[in-house]
């Protein structure tokens, strides 16, 4: 399994979303790789993914960037928040 971190610049905020999701996996007792992304690398980045997760700001963008691919777009709101992450990617690989 494959999912994407995106922020808009492909540093911050998305390198803490992937952290976060590889600690709410690991709660989950789910395996993935995870890696992070900016947003205009998204559609190569999503070409295998299953889900790509980001901000509620960004996702219209990243839905668009990824044009028909299979990925699912999961809203983050807190970033920080690893129950929100690992709620939210439990529904969507479940």
């Amino acid at each position: 399994m494959r999912i994407v971190a995106v922020c808009g610049a492909g540093v911050g905020t998305s390198a803490i979303l992937k952290v976060n999701a590889e600690r709410a996996l690991d709660r989950l007792g789910l395996r993935a790789d995870v890696s992070a992304s900016d947003l205009a690398g998204i559609s190569d980045a999503a070409a295998d993914a299953q889900v790509i997760i980001t901000s509620t700001e960004l996702a219209a963008a990243v839905r668009q960037a990824i044009g028909r691919s299979f990925a699912e777009v999961v809203e983050v709101v807190n970033y920080f928040d690893v129950e929100e992450i690992g709620a939210k990617l439990e529904a969507s690989l479940g």
